[in-house]
């Protein structure tokens, strides 16, 4: 699988298929494996490029601190060295932080922005005084902390159904370094708010919710969809956080409606 160099640390990615580009990134306690129904939903007629976040999954660690800035240019400099030049970029969760600073930044790169399951406000103190303390469990006992953490990202009535899933989901988290999830929870918990960007983009912009998230409040969602005529929302009902998993083949007929 290709790896690229940026800072002097091994960045893992995939490339595949043709057609227009489209750039997947994953969010907290996951890596590009996450993406595995959608790419091959879509691969048939675009070209897919999905990216370990620095820490995560076979990418390196670049230090203490891994902020939504840091991790938008690791990404571009993989997109530069795929020479592209235009593209679509979907994050899911922590992936919509990042995909937002990678918009900030090069925005005349984008053809679509979509923010999956995320956010474009900042955390709130409470959030911030939760990213802390999930932090410090990690620095105790990582595999305890994830083990924790992931059933509570599905909708209750949820858990149970997808019993085999979330083993599978614990078992690839366990792989990241404690270094790389305190890293993005410190560069996560410091992000500024980018609803700014969502007023007058330059491409459109897609919001993908599910009504019963317990971590991006639906109503949320809503307000975000509200801040200018070029953000439409997207709503797949009975869902958690983790819509690839919990309503599969309806998150699949979203991401083929917005990514034509």
């Amino acid at each position: 699988m290709p790896k690229h160099i940026f800072k002097d640390i091994s960045i893992h990615f995939t490339d595949r298929g043709k057609g227009p580009a489209v750039v997947l990134i994953h969010g907290f306690l996951e890596n590009l494996t996450m993406w595995k129904d959608i790419e091959k939903s879509i691969i048939q007629k675009h070209r897919v490029i999905c990216v370990d976040l620095p820490g995560h999954g076979k990418s390196d660690c670049i230090g203490y601190v891994h902020t939504m800035d840091e991790m938008a240019e690791a990404i571009h400099s993989v997109l530069r060295s795929l020479r592209l030049r235009k593209y679509a970029i979907v994050g899911h969760s922590m992936g919509g932080y990042v995909a937002l600073a990678y918009a900030e930044k090069h925005p005349d790169n984008l053809r679509d922005l979509v923010l999956y399951q995320s956010t474009a406000k900042a955390d709130s103190n409470e959030k911030k005084r939760d990213r802390k303390r999930a932090a410090t469990l990690i620095k105790k006992n990582p595999t305890s902390f994830i083990r924790k953490s992931i059933p509570l990202l599905f909708r209750p009535v949820n858990r149970k159904t997808f019993k085999k899933e979330i083993k599978e989901l614990i078992d690839e988290a366990v792989k990241t370094s404690s270094q790389g999830l305190v890293a993005a929870l410190e560069g996560m918990r410091i992000r500024p708010n980018r609803e700014l960007l969502l007023k007058f983009p330059p491409y459109p912009v897609h919001i993908v919710a599910g009504d019963k998230d317990p971590r991006i409040p639906i109503q949320e969602s809503i307000q975000l969809s509200k801040i200018s005529e070029f953000v439409t929302l997207h709503v797949i009902k009975g869902i958690g956080h983790m819509s690839y998993i919990e309503a599969k083949e309806e998150t699949i007929q979203v991401f083929k409606k917005i990514l034509k």
